[in-house]
């Protein structure tokens, strides 16, 4: 008798007390405390929840980093144009920040909060990307054509009002379905709960669908706007409009793939378990295509300067004035400066050219046999030794400005002279050498 209560005692308990059981039992890699709404966390049976929270951290980790790199480049941002949209790019990494974050909301299991976040944030975020890329092209299209396009200040108004349409849009949704309602929770005789028909989670999908068809026509005002960048007269800005183009087509495709796998395959397959999987897939690969495609692409292009800035550049290159300078310059030239109104020229025989002074006697060749007095020789020994008739060479001011030619054509006479005074020998027996001033005319 004993025996058959302790029986019934032992098949009962799963019927009445399900919960009991169920607590005890945890999926591999998840601890047996941890609370079964976050399961798809930790459960290595079904590997989807870890892979896509590996995949939202990197992508958070990343997103964080490109934002700080963007703000930190605000200094070295020399084109204005380009500065403008930076205040509309931080926008557009904090929704893609928001879309990494709410991945985690459709890995854990549907509650309250959950369905909550997922309704509310899931079109808002995807608006507030969607907005930047719109405003984003629609100052493209001025720079393509104009070369100057709205200020910074309106294009993220454009963004934000564009974003606030479909924040009124769920606000509205959720306060109708929801608010309304009540959205109660009707406790149930084993210990579980269950939705009633108002709660946020209680919503086909055609519904979550249709209200984000706001945000489908942002999306697809940003495709068609990007084509018109592409055949503007200032071929420059195309590469932005590619990358906006670019990003758009892979997010149309990305979500013609979820919508029909969220509202038909689903239902098909008979496998609603895997909406949730379907939401996080989406949210995963539409963020990391916003970074990949469109916010790397411009952080690499933002301190690119313009082609007049770097046109300036090279007409008004800067230059240091410090000695090493100097240095470098005087390094490429000649530290040997001719006067040719001083200098004479060597003649045809092949000899070495050296500068010559007409204050020297010489002249580059040897003029061992011919007696040269300097000026202060002479000086010394005054007048009355009158045996050598000598005239010095001695620069004279003239009032004319005379020519590189006509200074050496005078230098080349003067060495005639000396060489004809040389060569004849005098007939008075005494050595007489007559210098001839290549400067004074007789």
């Amino acid at each position: 008798m004993a025996t058959r209560k302790a029986m019934l005692m032992c098949l009962g308990l799963p019927l009445f007390f399900p919960g009991a059981l169920a607590q005890n039992h945890a999926p591999p890699g998840c601890s047996p405390d941890l609370d079964p709404l976050y399961y798809n966390l930790c459960d290595r049976s079904g590997a989807w929840g870890i892979v896509l929270e590996a995949v939202a951290g990197a992508g958070i980790i990343t997103t964080f980093v490109l934002t700080i790199i963007l703000v930190a480049s605000l200094p070295f941002v020399q084109d204005t144009k380009k500065r403008s949209l930076l205040g509309t790019q931080v926008f557009f990494l904090l929704g893609t920040l928001g879309l990494f974050c709410l991945v985690f909301a459709c890995v854990v299991k549907p509650d309250f909060a959950t369905c909550a976040s997922r309704r509310f944030l899931f079109g808002v975020l995807f608006a507030i990307c969607f907005s930047c890329l719109v405003a984003h092209i629609l100052s493209l299209n001025f720079l393509v054509r104009k070369n100057h396009g709205p200020r910074g200040w309106v294009i993220f108004t454009v963004a934000l009002l564009l974003t606030l349409v479909e924040v009124i849009i769920n606000t509205e949704w959720l306060i109708i379905t929801l608010v309304r309602g009540g959205g109660q929770l009707s406790p149930l005789g084993n210990g579980s709960a269950q939705w009633t028909g108002t709660s946020p989670c209680a919503i086909a999908n055609m519904d979550f669908v249709m209200a984000l068809i706001y945000v489908m026509l942002l999306l697809l005002g940003a495709f068609l706007g990007a084509w018109p960048t592409l055949c503007g007269r200032f071929k420059r800005w195309r590469k932005h409009g590619v990358f906006v183009l670019l990003t758009t087509v892979i997010s149309i495709v990305i979500w013609v793939v979820w919508i029909v796998m969220y509202t038909y395959g689903n239902e098909q397959h008979q496998s609603p378990t895997w909406d949730d999987p379907t939401l996080a897939i989406a949210l995963a690969a539409s963020a990391w295509t916003f970074v990949l495609f469109y916010v790397i692409p411009e952080v690499s292009q933002v301190t690119k300067p313009s082609p007049e800035q770097s046109y300036q550049g090279d007409m008004y290159p800067t230059r240091g004035v410090g000695y090493e300078t100097i240095l470098k310059e005087q390094t490429g030239q000649s530290m040997f400066v001719e006067n040719k109104a001083f200098s004479m020229d060597e003649p045809a025989s092949g000899a070495a050219k050296r500068p010559v002074s007409p204050y020297s006697g010489y002249n580059g060749q040897l003029l061992t046999s011919v007696y040269q007095p300097t000026e202060m020789a002479l000086m010394h020994k005054g007048p009355s030794e009158g045996a050598y008739d000598v005239i010095l060479p001695r620069a004279t001011a003239n009032s004319q400005v005379m020519g590189s030619a006509n200074s050496t054509l005078r230098a080349e006479d003067m060495y005639m002279i000396q060489s004809h005074q040389v060569a004849t020998p005098p007939k008075d027996g005494k050595i007489s050498q007559v210098f001839r001033n290549p400067y004074v005319w007789d």
